[in-house]
């Protein structure tokens, strides 16, 4: 038995990275997900892992129709829709303002917050009316660039925080009918499409960069108290507790930090607690080493 058992849910962004992470786990729980994506290669790959317990659909997360499209495939094939995961996203490669040239700054706006924001928007008036006959979840996949600076550029950061706010806002809107919550992951290891207006890739496709640079798993350990680097598969319990019905029944216009602890982070060191073991042990142990 899992925490989804007979539900049904739509993840977009769903076949890479977080996305995939949650499709993967939300049908180890028990549930027939719906995947949409704009890359239709990917599509497949996860429409042949899980057979019948998903169903894709190509898809842009930016797009009115298209999202209504979702919501209808999902209700026609599964019955009914009791989750919405607006999980796709954009990044901006960590571009400062003063990096982008005149010329591409209401482009590369226009790209980040049509996916970030607006397409979350969407897909929560795409499915208002399935998710309140069901007594539903929506579910919005934030960032720790909700809550602090330079985790991105300037278009990333205040898209996050404006996702925040559609968290709040819809938590009370839709208040008792939908339930309205959202997972806030740290420094992953997975990567992210970058704003046409940042370049195109060889093949004339937006760019995938890594979320962080080469040498991310030292620089984001050292940065983070639980000195962590997650994998997309680190944060899928939380958006499984914000899904379930009866795990997460109280919840709403919450936000569940996955973030390796930056809310704690000191002023004069990141954690105050790495030189614990030694203090009780009397002998120096890296920290995560098998004795």
């Amino acid at each position: 038995m899992g925490w989804l058992d007979g539900e049904v849910a739509i993840v977009t962004g769903g076949a890479s990275g977080i996305g995939l992470a949650v499709v993967n786990r939300y049908v180890a729980e028990g549930a027939k997900v719906v995947v949409s994506d704009v890359d239709a290669e990917a599509l497949k790959l996860v429409a042949d892992e899980h057979g019948g317990k998903v169903s894709t659909v190509v898809a842009d997360a930016r797009d009115m129709g298209d999202n209504k499209r979702i919501v209808a495939h999902a209700v026609a094939t599964f019955g009914k829709l009791d989750i919405f995961v607006a999980n796709a996203g954009m990044g901006d490669r960590f571009t400062e303002l003063v990096d982008i040239p005149d010329d591409k700054v209401a482009d590369a706006y226009q790209q980040v917050f049509d996916i970030n924001v607006k397409g979350v928007i969407l897909g929560a008036k795409a499915a208002l009316k399935e998710l309140v006959a069901t007594n539903g979840a929506f579910i919005v996949t934030l960032s720790n660039s909700s809550f602090y600076p330079d985790g991105g550029g300037v278009m990333y950061i205040s898209s996050k925080h404006a996702a925040l706010g559609i968290v709040r806002q819809l938590g009370h809107e839709l208040a008792p009918w939908v339930r309205v919550n959202a997972v806030a992951p740290g420094g992953t290891k997975t990567n992210i499409r970058i704003p046409e207006a940042f370049g195109l890739d060889a093949n004339g496709k937006p760019i995938r960069a890594h979320t962080h640079p080469s040498n991310a798993d030292s620089e984001v350990e050292r940065v983070t108290p639980l000195r962590t680097h997650s994998d997309p598969e680190d944060h899928t319990a939380a958006f499984v507790l914000v899904a379930s019905r009866t795990q997460g029944k109280a919840m709403t216009g919450t936000v569940i930090e996955s973030d390796g602890g930056l809310g704690v982070r000191g002023l004069r060191r990141v954690r105050g607690g790495d030189d614990l073991y030694k203090r009780f042990f009397g002998v120096d142990r890296a920290f995560g080493a098998q004795e």
